[in-house]
């Protein structure tokens, strides 16, 4: 873990050494994303991540980018803040196609999805979704293994959580369609 005694600019955090650990910068310091080997994604995680990687690509091929474990920069409190979401999606609208950089996503991105790990409580992410809607994100989904739903969250609606066959959509995602029976049949976790 890195010990810190003075708040991190944007500009540190984004130039701290690699680790094996993964850091997201909230209010000033490099907070651990996982904070116990707990947390850390196990199976049901990566299985998911894996599927839904694979469904959100394919439907982004010509519209913009899907991107495991990206960071993100943005804006909480006032104050930068550099979430890790378990994946991201922005549109070419947003980030052209040319753009070729080794960094943080630079601009807002449409979609962020978050899968609960182990010791993460919805609670926890029910939080980071409202902070990921204030900071201007479009939809944020908060994927639960354990009980195999999907809620979406937006700025202009209460959150719905989805099931089995529901089919989720939004204008912000056009033509795309998939159901929560879909993404875990295709994670192993649903025969």
């Amino acid at each position: 873990m890195i010990q810190l005694k003075n708040k991190l600019s944007l500009e540190e955090f984004l130039s701290l050494p690699e680790s094996d650990s993964v850091y997201e910068l909230v209010n000033g310091e490099a907070v651990p994303k996982y904070k116990n080997e707990q947390m850390s994604p196990k199976f049901f995680h990566g299985s998911t991540t894996g599927s839904l990687l694979i469904v959100l690509s394919k439907w982004a091929q010509e519209k913009g980018r899907v991107v495991v474990e990206w960071s993100v920069k943005l804006t909480r409190n006032q104050q930068d803040w550099i979430p890790i979401p378990d994946l991201t999606y922005v549109s070419y609208q947003r980030l052209p196609i040319d753009w070729l950089k080794d960094e943080a996503c630079p601009v807002t991105p449409e979609l962020v999805v978050e899968i609960i790990s182990p010791g993460q409580t919805f609670g926890d992410m029910i939080e980071k979704a409202s902070y990921y809607l204030q900071a201007g994100i479009s939809l944020v989904w908060v994927v639960d293994t354990i009980s195999q739903t999907i809620t979406v969250f937006t700025s202009s609606s209460l959150p719905l959580t989805f099931r089995d066959q529901q089919i989720i959509s939004h204008e912000v995602l056009p033509n795309l369609q998939i159901t929560p029976d879909e993404i875990f049949k295709n994670a192993g976790l649903r025969k």
